[in-house]
């Protein structure tokens, strides 16, 4: 009831930030520090006002975008105001593991150094089964599995910037508390969604795909600490906000739903907030594999706290990307932890 109470009156926590905290409010000044910034998902909505504020800040923005166009136009929006900002734009399709490929590898051929990797991009797929063109479920492809593989080719990168400038990268993956809506063995579940033995549910997949995120930043910080790199991985929800995401459902029911709710309901600039915080506070320094809310640290859900599901999804992530998306087969492979729930 405490936390319900502190988030509608937008209370602040221990750090002296809350739910009612804006982008600005909590992103520092990053001016001389050079620091460059991959952000995806940054054309809308949550990803673009964290563009907009590191790029105010001073930081080098660089915003992937399967629709390049979309990105210029929110470059050029970013420049109107702050003629100086240091904007670049690069193709990339998260769904498609060939894309991300040719994206890091663009990136890589700059020269650039790297200092902050915020997998934000979302996708809520609607109606049908979607398969993305690697055969994996459109919505997991998305959210998680393009962004695990991004992470993989450019965290090189980002230790050796950490160890020439002396300043720590931090990767932040952006999940939503959606993580905790969903019981049972994930694995399995989307290989019976995928060879449709079971009915598809978009709000299930979704749930899925943000586990996901929760579990890579668990795994993800245990490895960046065994390679002794001077980067860290924190995880992050933003909160309720109507943004492109869940405007896509509009309706009469939809939208009475978001009239009652409007209460609850984030901006935009405080839907960011924790983001910001999270990639550029200097508090948080030297913290990792944590999950943030609200600008603060939270609890993610128990299944998000599974050591065992954490290394599995890393181990099946890995056998992914290199092609073997038979999800039967990586299920026998890579079974669930004894005692785990099963999703018949």
């Amino acid at each position: 009831m405490l936390p319900a109470v502190r988030y509608l009156l937008g209370s602040p926590g221990a750090n002296g930030f809350g739910s009612k905290s804006t982008a600005e409010e909590v992103c520092p000044d990053l001016q001389g520090s050079s620091v460059t910034a991959i952000i995806t998902g940054a054309t809308s909505g949550i990803g673009a006002e964290t563009a907009r504020v590191l790029a105010k800040r001073g930081a080098r923005v660089v915003i992937p975008a399967r629709s390049v166009k979309a990105a210029e136009d929110m470059r050029a929006r970013i420049r109107d105001e702050c003629p100086a900002a240091d904007v670049l734009v690069l193709p990339l399709d998260l769904s498609s593991l060939a894309s991300v490929r040719a994206f890091a590898e663009r990136f890589l051929d700059l020269g650039l150094p790297l200092h902050l990797l915020i997998n934000n991009a979302g996708k809520f797929s609607h109606g049908q089964l979607a398969l993305s063109e690697d055969g994996v479920e459109m919505t997991f492809a998305t959210n998680y599995l393009g962004h695990f593989l991004l992470t993989k080719l450019l965290v090189g990168r980002m230790a050796e910037t950490a160890a020439a400038t002396g300043i720590q990268g931090r990767i932040v993956n952006v999940s939503s508390s959606v993580h905790g809506w969903f019981a049972g063995d994930w694995a399995e579940y989307l290989h019976l969604v995928t060879r449709r033995k079971i009915a598809y549910d978009a709000t299930q997949a979704y749930a899925v795909s943000k586990l996901a995120n929760v579990l890579h930043t668990r795994a993800l910080a245990a490895r960046l600490q065994e390679m002794g790199a001077n980067v860290t991985a924190n995880c992050v929800h933003p909160g309720i906000v109507r943004t492109r995401l869940n405007r896509d459902r509009d309706g009469l029911l939809t939208d009475l739903v978001f009239l009652l709710l409007s209460k609850l309901l984030k901006t935009i600039p405080q839907a960011a907030a924790t983001t910001c915080y999270v990639a550029a506070h200097p508090r948080l320094a030297g913290v990792t594999g944590r999950y943030f809310a609200d600008c603060n640290e939270a609890l993610p859900s128990p299944a998000a706290t599974n050591a065992h599901e954490a290394e599995r999804l890393w181990q099946m992530s890995e056998a992914m990307i290199d092609g073997k998306t038979n999800l039967e087969e990586l299920v026998l492979l890579f079974p669930a932890q004894e005692g785990a729930s099963d999703r018949k």
